[in-house]
């Protein structure tokens, strides 16, 4: 097979050359790791590297259990969250809670206006935008598990605001100001899963955070379906003060976590970092495990990454070949709402008008959210089952739209068969949504953790959720204008917008996702810098050290590419 070289304008540093690397972006990896050669990093990297590509599933369970066990503590942070958010978006239509801050109607009854609800909702996603964007600078300056106590300390004291609320604009406070500490759970969490573990266990611990999600939000409908029968106003204060149960247990077991070693890489501190990633592994030795390897292959990768970025800003994001990176993140978060996840949301709506009292709705409303999480199971099967992230993302997004249409065509059944229309079209969004986390809703969380650099790896994330959250913001205004007959009336045929924007994110999917399935960081960082094509990943051969060998010090290439007799990349 032959070789495809990388161009020489990007050979890697040479001292002799002007246009070198400036002071700062001397790499702090390379002053910490001088006592070793970069010829001994290079094979220890190589070593490292091939036992992760030959490591199985259950060799990396046994091999990383403490990984693991880390990994889905700090990961558990978004269960909280999933709780916060559906006790603020569920309260609504308690009738205690708008006794004390809604105001009183013509027939008797209280209620906060549209313009509040929004407000307050909203308020929350304006907070997690400002948490987000601080995340790129606080998490690396201090590290993802300090970041997250340091968050989870806020969650405290912010969670008093709620309990002792007043007003609406108290309420509103607490929305913002959870939601900072909300943004920075969103993404951190997903970044520490995706540095603690190696390649066999990454997808697995990435999506975990799905499963949060949905284990938080089943929590708190139940609580609040347990508390429709009171008539005081600890209906809507208890839910509140149970926000203070997660952020404790939390903060005590994350600060006895081992911090990421790929951040202490980064910050040159190589030593810590054989100590984290030996807090992380077991004594297990079928792999032939070394740390030392291991740790080698992070300063190789993070060496490759120094002379592939020109720096580590918001800015450099958009820079180069990382502005394809950034673009593909950002995309995969945000077709999470353009397939229509806004509109499945609506089961119990549709449910209602069949028919189902209030009480019914929220037990469909606990079975969706508990198949939410059954999904995320079923999604690592079928990852073990040999399927590639872009493969279910992709497959995801044409059944999707495929049920869309069909609930669009609902909306033709007469008049007269309308409750028999509306339990159909309820029950359909309920295995949309089973569909959806079987694939999209699963897959998106390990796609944007493997697909950005290393080096970039929050700041690209926290872009990704930035625009997840801002699409979002932008569904949850449109969907209810399209369902409700006092204002487009769509009704069922909102399906068919949302079914026309799913077809547009599988045409996008197609042509600029790629598949990330086994591969090392280094080799994702090879192949975006050569330009592959998304369709071309999966049977891309590569080898990073393929400039590195024969004493040379730092190499000639980045790596090679294998190509067939075509010119097409294998």
């Amino acid at each position: 097979m032959a070789q495809h070289h990388v161009p020489a304008a990007y050979a890697p540093h040479d001292p002799d050359k002007k246009h070198a690397m400036s002071p700062h972006r001397t790499s702090s990896v390379e002053a910490a790791a001088h006592t070793e050669t970069s010829e001994q990093t290079t094979i220890n990297a190589k070593s490292a590297s091939d036992k992760e590509h030959s490591m199985t599933l259950m060799q990396g369970i046994r091999l990383y259990p403490k990984a693991i066990a880390w990994s889905l503590l700090i990961s558990t942070c978004i269960a909280m969250e999933g709780f916060d958010l559906a006790l603020v978006n569920n309260l609504y239509g308690f009738p205690q809670w708008n006794q004390k801050f809604g105001t009183l109607q013509p027939d008797g009854s209280f209620s906060v206006s549209a313009a509040w609800q929004s407000g307050l909702s909203n308020g929350a996603n304006v907070g997690e935008i400002i948490g987000l964007i601080l995340n790129g600078f606080v998490s690396e300056m201090f590290g993802y598990k300090w970041t997250v106590v340091g968050c989870l300390t806020l969650i405290m004291g912010f969670t008093a605001i709620f309990f002792t609320a007043n007003s609406l604009a108290q309420l509103l406070v607490a929305e913002i100001l959870c939601g900072i500490p909300w943004g920075v759970f969103q993404t951190l969490t997903i970044s520490y899963a995706s540095e603690v573990c190696p390649v066999a266990l990454r997808g697995y611990l990435t999506t975990y955070v799905n499963f949060c999600w949905g284990l938080g939000q089943l929590i708190a409908i139940g609580v609040i379906k347990a508390m429709l029968n009171r008539n005081d106003h600890w209906a809507y204060r208890i839910p509140y003060a149970l926000q203070w149960m997660w952020p404790v247990p939390l903060a005590v077991g994350i600060a006895f976590a081992p911090e990421s070693p790929w951040w202490l890489v980064r910050k040159g501190r190589i030593p810590e970092a054989k100590k984290a990633l030996l807090r992380l592994t077991s004594l297990n030795r079928e792999t032939g495990f070394d740390a030392d390897e291991t740790v080698s292959m992070m300063v190789h990768t993070t060496r490759l990454e120094e002379k592939l970025t020109s720096g580590a800003s918001y800015l450099d994001c958009f820079k180069g070949v990382d502005l394809r990176r950034t673009e593909i993140v950002c995309m995969v978060w945000a077709m999470q709402n353009l397939s229509g996840n806004s509109f499945s949301n609506y089961s119990t709506y549709f449910l209602q008008q069949a028919g189902l009292d209030p009480s019914t709705s929220y037990s469909f409303a606990m079975g969706q959210y508990a198949i939410n999480m059954v999904g995320v199971f079923g999604a690592w099967g079928l990852m073990s089952a040999g399927l590639g992230r872009r493969t279910l993302f992709l497959y995801g997004l044409c059944g999707l739209c495929l049920m869309l249409f069909i609930m669009g065509f609902l909306g033709l059944v007469p008049a007269t068969h309308r409750d028999q229309s509306a339990l159909a079209t309820g029950s359909i969004m309920i295995v949309w949504a089973a569909v959806y986390q079987l694939t999209v809703g699963t897959v998106a969380y390990s796609l944007v953790a493997e697909l950005s650099t290393r080096r970039l790896q929050i700041k690209t994330v926290v872009l990704g959720r930035g625009l997840y959250v801002i699409v979002g913001i932008v569904c949850s205004v449109l969907t209810p204008y399209m369902i409700n007959p006092t204002a487009w009336n769509w009704g069922n045929y909102t399906g068919f917008f949302w079914a026309a924007s799913c077809a547009l994110c599988i045409v996008y999917s197609y042509f600029r996702l790629p598949e990330p399935r086994g591969r090392t960081f280094a080799e994702l960082d090879v192949l975006f810098e050569q330009k592959v094509p998304a369709r071309k990943f999966a049977k891309a051969s590569v080898d990073v050290f393929a400039g590195e060998r024969g004493g040379r010090s730092s190499g000639a290439e980045y790596g090679t590419i294998g190509v067939g007799k075509d010119g097409e990349v294998e």
